[in-house]
């Protein structure tokens, strides 16, 4: 068996061609070895790179452009797709780009499976379902606001844990802050107007409080034994700007509600703010980071007000108090597992015990990346990168487990 390449034509058409070897890029464009790719698990999806055209070993191919694959949830991608860039080719939607080849005439992706969860499986509703749950639940307390921002969400996005407030199962969505204090390359929130891009989500527009929040978490917990609530999701800014509410309407759950646990997603930015959360009840977090590396980070982040260091120190003081406490690691060939990287990953974990990584395919162009963060001096492949973590005796997943 060898790897051949997968290409698409002009009008998104896949076709494969066993003759010709693709490149694909780990932060330097090279060959690919056959160990590197597994067949394209189900819920992959393939997608054309539109200006960009497939690289092989015998260079760019006119009228062929490079295909790349999105993975489902529980794999953590290998490399990214090589190609060539036209001059009028677009700046790529924020999606996690995956190289797909061919070996047997079967597409195959450069991934590796990390976790398994059926809670995180694709969800279908049959005609109206999904509308009838949302509207029976928000009948229930119409006047919440972020009932009817989860609802959305529900709806438009097929978020799981938005759609988890309805169905009264596993981890359910509380998003509480419309603002954020860091302006990230790849928001999936708020893009800037001169990127051309819209942002994949719409945030939420107002500052909820903690009545809104304590009733559906007092609601879901009700029902969910070993439920999970979580502040901090993908359609808002940053909790911790909101750090007083979260404390009072972690108060107001636990007064009425001891079982489950309380979730807080954020990006480790405020100290203060996280050990005040801690103080009303806060029992996990799961802080959100792309390196342990100063300049790597703030050239993602772009952080205003805070650094790296602020960072390391919530996820400290976290795990001094006894928290579980997660990493969403935004993982991208190149940079999570160029050499200094995985040094000054390996040094915090063996310093910091934190309880598992969840490695986070970082959706976004991989050449807007590369030019925001800079090209690894010597990329040692992201199965070396998964490996460092478990030796430092750190669970790796992609998922939230309660047990």
């Amino acid at each position: 068996m060898s790897v051949g390449l997968a290409y698409c034509d002009r009008a998104g058409r896949i076709y494969y061609d066993d003759c010709a070897e693709p490149l694909a890029d780990g932060g330097i464009v090279r060959e690919v070895e056959l160990d590197e790719v597994i067949p394209a698990p189900p819920g992959t999806v393939e997608m054309i790179l539109p200006g960009r055209r497939a690289l092989t070993t015998e260079g760019a191919l006119r009228g062929k452009y490079a295909l790349a694959a999105i993975l489902p949830a529980g794999y953590t991608r290998l490399l990214v797709p090589a190609y060539a860039k036209e001059k009028d080719a677009p700046t790529l939607p924020l999606f996690g780009y995956t190289f797909a080849c061919v070996v047997d005439d079967e597409l195959y992706v450069a991934a590796m499976k990390t976790d398994e969860s059926e809670d995180w499986q694709p969800r279908y509703f049959d005609d109206g379902e999904l509308e009838a749950i949302l509207d029976r639940r928000i009948g229930a307390d119409p006047q919440n606001r972020v009932l009817a921002q989860v609802a959305l969400c529900s709806r438009e996005y097929g978020c799981f844990t938005a759609q988890n407030v309805f169905l009264e199962r596993g981890e359910a969505a509380l998003p509480v802050s419309p603002k954020c204090n860091a302006r990230c390359v790849g928001c999936i929130s708020e893009q800037e107007p001169e990127t051309g891009l819209a942002s994949p989500q719409a945030r939420i527009a107002y500052e909820t409080t903690a009545d809104e929040l304590a009733r559906i978490g007092i609601h879901h917990l009700e029902r969910v034994a070993d439920g999970i609530v979580s502040f901090g999701q993908g359609c808002e800014g940053e909790p911790l700007l909101r750090s007083i509410t979260i404390a009072r309407a972690i108060e107001q759950i636990r007064a009425k509600r001891p079982n489950g646990t309380i979730n807080l997603n954020t990006n480790g930015s405020m100290t203060d703010g996280l050990r005040r959360c801690i103080d009303a009840g806060l029992q996990a977090v799961r802080v959100s980071l792309n390196s342990f590396r100063p300049h790597a980070y703030a050239a993602y982040y772009r952080p205003i007000g805070y650094d790296l260091d602020d960072v390391l120190a919530s996820i400290r003081l976290a795990v001094e108090r006894g928290l579980r406490v997660s990493l969403n690691l935004l993982t991208h060939p190149g940079i999570t597992d160029d050499a200094e990287e995985i040094a000054a990953m390996t040094a915090f974990l063996r310093e910091v015990p934190v309880t598992m990584i969840q490695t986070r395919t970082l959706n976004i162009d991989p050449e807007w990346y590369f030019e925001a963060v800079g090209r690894p001096r010597e990329p040692l492949g992201m199965r070396r990168a998964i490996e460092a973590i478990r030796h430092a005796h750190v669970a790796v997943g992609n998922f939230t487990h309660t047990h």
